[in-house]
């Protein structure tokens, strides 16, 4: 039987921002890989002993590189369940959000792959966390909004 979805105004804005976080993770692992080949860390390894690090500026790189990316993939759950449920209300707004969240999510990765992790924030990395907050608030008012039937 067929049905009808009626999405509000601006949810189509929504399909960009998700593609955003799919290229992002392209990039990243790209770089992961990129990284992995120059220090040499064979696979299946996940990260560079610590003794490798300490001994190789290139190791120290790939860890930090590797943390750049796994943490992108930490927090994808979160963040594309705070944008879904914050677009249920306000399509527009989580849009941006998340495409914001991306671009901070590139300055946080440009800034930890210098093999200097004080420089995934120092960087602008702090965009990505401000737009998490932002989108886990709102998507949390949504879903109690919803719960409450207004």
């Amino acid at each position: 039987m067929p049905f009808t979805l009626v999405l509000p105004d601006g949810f189509q804005y929504l399909g960009a921002a998700f593609a955003s976080t799919i290229w992002l993770q392209v990039w990243q692992a790209l770089l992961v890989g990129r990284a992995r080949k120059a220090a040499g860390i064979q696979y299946p390894r996940l990260y560079a002993e610590k003794a490798e690090e300490e001994a190789s500026f290139l190791a120290k790189k790939f860890n930090c590189t590797q943390r750049a990316h796994q943490n992108t993939l930490e927090q994808m759950p979160l963040i594309c369940t705070a944008t879904a449920l914050s677009a249920l209300k306000y399509p527009t707004f989580a849009a941006g959000a998340l495409g914001l969240w991306t671009v901070g999510r590139v300055l946080y990765t440009l800034g930890y792959i210098t093999g200097d992790p004080s420089k995934r924030q120092a960087r602008g990395g702090w965009i990505g966390s401000l737009c998490f907050l932002a989108l886990a608030s709102t998507g949390t008012y949504v879903a109690g909004a919803l719960a409450l039937g207004h």
